[in-house]
């Protein structure tokens, strides 16, 4: 019993602690006027470059996406398949090292 009471607390702490910050959005990033399928096709000039809430926005737009997710490193993501997400991995040093649709 004491054991589950001392380690409540610290499961509930560590949870809150990330291995880095994900760049985040003052504003939602503007819905393009397309089918809501994304084409991670033409984003390949944005592997290398720092990630940013304003470079998310524009691959964001450039690829259709509906709904955009950064991708920490070390970070475990859900295997379900969504047409209309884009999810931007990055590294250690903020740098985008993938860009992939689903």
């Amino acid at each position: 019993m004491r054991r589950t009471l001392l380690l409540t607390p610290l499961l509930a702490l560590a949870a809150c602690i990330s291995p880095g910050e994900a760049p985040s959005a003052s504003e939602p990033a503007p819905k393009p006027e397309s089918s809501g399928q994304c084409t991670a096709d033409n984003t390949g000039e944005f592997i290398g470059r720092t990630a940013t809430a304003e470079l998310g926005a524009t691959i964001q737009e450039r690829t259709g996406a509906q709904i955009f997710q950064w991708v920490a490193p070390r970070t475990a993501v859900t295997m379900d398949y969504r047409p209309d997400r884009v999810r931007v991995s990055y590294d250690d040093d903020m740098r985008i090292v993938r860009i992939a649709c689903g």
